[in-house]
């Protein structure tokens, strides 16, 4: 490749930053608007199938009928995820998939199957969250403005991962969440260029989802009290216990896709909403996503008896939803699962001298402890606690908890949620055609890894791959065989796109930390 090709392809990648920043803003007001009108949808339709499941109950007369609309919806669910497979399930592997195997993103299918699907599923209260189709509404957004205003594969990927950014961001009012997100789960890598892209789209969705819906969070815990320090031996019990959940959640949820793949794709939709019935009519405060059985479960209106069976009634209620494929994701049941236990295990202390103010503490450390053993993404589940609660005096309690329950899930070898899945996703697609035009790779050097400290003429590239940039701190080199690569360098590679998935993933073994 000549001089001035490579040249002019670093050049470009160094006016990105600022090229992303002004194009993360409009991805924040695409995706900001677009995500709260669906946020709008969904908690309506969640509060139109309480009052559904009531009168059904009241009137058991109306349940033949409202078995007849669950086949004839069950039927077009299934069709919407046969006209758009990747509208199905959380949304969030897809996502990561585009980002770091080069799939593709059909967005403008996505958005309205997303919309259609999601939101007629909440109107049966199938225990699903807004957040990981927000997160995929928000990336597509990404996505078609990258169609018309990028003209090469890096900058796309930064704009899809500001969507991203951007749609967590407004589906929990939770910005600085929604950057970190993208950064420790979504994209898997810091780059400066990523991070201005996730910060703009993420404020800017921020913005408008305030707007709409006010500056109120999303949880309103009035009154967090400080945990006292000769307390905190509960929070080893509360970590353990949140990653043992996490991880039998995960279980479940694998399990429960595994049974859905052996029956027909038509009947898979019509099997959630009916499993759904008599959870409507018998538990109402397991529908939906659990929002409200959050601020339940700060109440310590439950007994531990009930607690007990709310908890394990939602971890059922959810796998069986989300293993269907119905469009819907498991961030917010998973955080009501959290309260959930935090509450029983905070009744449970009332015994011991606990005092019953500690409750709500309790349920917040919980909440972040099981996401982190689920997801494990610990630093975002911490911010999104402080965020969505409004509150940073348990900023210690909460991180305690949430990195016990990582150490819980890692001895137990369980794996990520959202990596299980998109292994998954992407043996499903394995063979299928790619555009044969170059992409730009992007890549941190991390202490430890194969590559730190060698020549370039000292590492066995992937074939095919050319290394055409080296950025360390404010300084850009063009290197030569002898430069050598240092932890914290960024490699900026050139690649077929028919092999970006190849290059990618072999580029990144030898980048990361052994």
């Amino acid at each position: 490749m000549s001089e001035i090709k490579v040249s002019k392809i670093y050049r470009d990648v160094s006016r990105l930053r600022w090229n992303v920043a002004s194009k993360g803003i409009l991805v924040g007001l695409f995706a900001g608007f677009v995500v709260a009108v669906y946020r709008l949808g969904i908690e309506f339709a969640t509060e139109k199938s309480i009052e559904i499941y009531t009168l059904l109950r009241n009137n058991p007369i109306y349940i033949f009928a409202w078995l007849i609309i669950i086949v004839l919806v069950g039927l077009l669910l299934s069709y919407l995820i046969k006209l758009s497979p990747d509208a199905k399930g959380s949304g969030i592997p897809q996502v990561e998939g585009v980002l770091l195997y080069g799939r593709k993103l059909k967005s403008l299918l996505i958005i309205p199957v997303r919309f259609i699907a999601g939101i007629l599923s909440a109107f049966f209260g199938v225990s699903l969250g807004r957040e990981g189709p927000s997160i995929q509404i928000g990336a597509s957004g990404g996505e078609i403005i990258a169609s018309k205003l990028s003209n090469n594969k890096l900058e796309e990927n930064y704009l899809i991962t500001a969507g991203a950014s951007a749609g967590l961001s407004a589906a929990f009012n939770a910005p600085l969440s929604g950057i970190i997100f993208s950064l420790e789960e979504v994209h898997r890598s810091f780059s400066p260029n990523i991070l201005i892209a996730a910060t703009t789209a993420a404020l800017t969705a921020d913005i408008v989802s305030k707007t709409i819906f006010g500056l109120k969070p999303v949880l309103s815990y009035v009154d967090v009290p400080q945990l006292p320090l000769n307390q905190y031996f509960w929070l080893v019990i509360l970590g353990v216990l949140s990653g043992v959940v996490g991880v039998i959640i995960n279980k479940m949820l694998l399990v429960s896709g595994n049974f859905y793949s052996k029956l027909p794709i038509i009947v898979r939709p019509m099997m959630a909403l009916l499993i759904a019935l008599p959870f409507g009519l018998f538990l109402p405060q397991v529908l939906g996503g659990g929002q409200g059985l959050v601020q339940l479960s700060e109440t310590a209106k439950l007994s531990i008896g009930m607690l007990f069976v709310v908890l394990i009634c939602k971890m059922i209620f959810t796998t069986t939803s989300f293993g269907s494929g119905i469009p819907g994701g498991i961030f917010m049941p998973i955080l009501s699962m959290g309260a959930l236990l935090g509450s029983l295990v905070a009744q449970v202390g009332f015994n011991f001298g606990l005092s019953s103010d500690m409750i709500s503490v309790f349920c917040i450390c919980s909440m972040a402890g099981i996401m982190a053993g689920s997801v494990k993404a610990p630093i975002t589940s911490i911010l999104l606690m402080a965020e969505m609660t409004g509150s940073l005096v348990h900023l210690l309690p909460v991180a305690a908890v949430a990195f016990i329950a990582l150490l819980t899930s890692d001895l137990l070898k369980a794996n990520p949620i959202y990596e299980v899945l998109l292994e998954r996703l992407t043996e499903e697609n394995q063979g299928k055609e790619k555009s044969k035009s170059n992409v730009i790779i992007e890549m941190v050097v991390e202490l430890g890894s194969f590559v730190a400290g060698k020549q370039v003429k000292d590492v066995q590239w992937p074939s095919g791959l050319l290394i055409v940039g080296i950025r360390r701190g404010n300084k850009e080199f063009v290197p030569n065989g002898d430069f050598q690569i240092l932890h914290g360098d960024y490699l900026v590679a050139i690649a077929s796109q028919q092999e970006f998935e190849t290059m990618n993933v072999a580029l990144n073994k030898i980048c990361k930390m052994k």
